[in-house]
């Protein structure tokens, strides 16, 4: 080839590359070693209402802690002894696994497992597991007020309250916010130590003198009159009443359910993949 020919292909060649635009690259804004930040990488950093000099110190933060990040590995893979490293390599592979599995299942549970329970199995489960519910603290219902001594109604809602009728809810509804404090639905179990923060005056050391089914109590202090009604109590060590328990024997029902299915699709796929040759054990 002379020199003519070369020269025509050289200027082919320049001339062909001049259609193709260099491919632009994203800017960097900080390097380290081999690694570089992007603006890219500083996108949504800083909120709207945020001041200039803020968002300049927060976007300085950002890039510092980027660099010395990255100094920190780079040193610590020099550092560290490559045993330990490969044990910090297994943990995260480790890591990584758990993390998609974990994540997966909790897809499956939640679009599979059926989260309604009939009260008739709750029932049969209590009625079956009852010794596993056994109390570790007092319960009791109850009803008190905290009524002012001066009230103008006093008399009157002394009497209702004590009343062994059905309270009347209407009454009750009127006069409650005139209370200091009150607590009017004696129909849930409640633990002794919420007991001790609503009606103060009643004490671990004194309690025997207070707590007991049926009890009605009229407590005065110096501004104020506790009016209480127990109505039952179960001790400690007993066992628990159905409708206590009855929202952690509807988890705990759940919770088998989830395990039932997470077994069971472990299998599944485990076979599956045996019956397609994706899964075999050498012998």
């Amino acid at each position: 080839m002379n020199k003519i020919q070369i020269l025509a292909l050289l200027c082919c060649i320049i001339t062909s590359c001049s259609y193709f635009k260099a491919e632009e690259k994203p800017e960097a804004v900080a390097r380290v070693g081999d690694s570089y930040l992007f603006k890219s990488d500083l996108e949504n950093l800083v909120l709207t209402d945020v001041s200039p000099e803020d968002s300049i110190s927060i976007v300085h933060n950002f890039i510092n802690r980027w660099a010395a990040q990255k100094l920190l590995i780079t040193a610590a893979e020099i550092n560290i002894d490559k045993v330990q490293q490969a044990e910090f390599d297994k943990l995260i592979q480790q890591y990584k696994v758990d993390l998609y599995t974990k994540a997966y299942l909790e897809q499956i549970v939640k679009r599979e497992v059926d989260t309604m329970v009939s009260t008739a199995e709750l029932k049969s489960y209590y009625a079956e597991n009852k010794d596993n519910f056994r109390t570790n603290g007092t319960l009791i219902k109850l009803r008190y007020i905290n009524l002012p001594k001066d009230h103008p109604k006093f008399e009157l809602i002394k009497g209702k309250f004590f009343d062994a009728k059905k309270i009347d809810a209407n009454f009750w509804e009127t006069y409650q916010l005139q209370f200091k404090s009150s607590a009017l639905n004696d129909s849930v179990w409640v633990e002794m130590n919420q007991v001790y923060k609503k009606l103060p005056f009643i004490t671990p050391e004194n309690r025997d003198n207070f707590i007991a089914e049926g009890k009605a109590i009229q407590h005065p202090d110096s501004l104020n009159v506790y009016f209480i009604k127990i109505r039952d109590v179960i001790d400690k060590n007993e066992v628990s009443p159905f409708d206590y328990v009855k929202p952690t024997i509807k988890e705990l029902i759940i919770n088998k359910r989830k395990l039932d299915l997470i077994k069971k699709f472990e299998k599944e796929i485990t076979d599956d993949a045996i019956k397609n040759n994706k899964y075999e054990i050498y012998k």
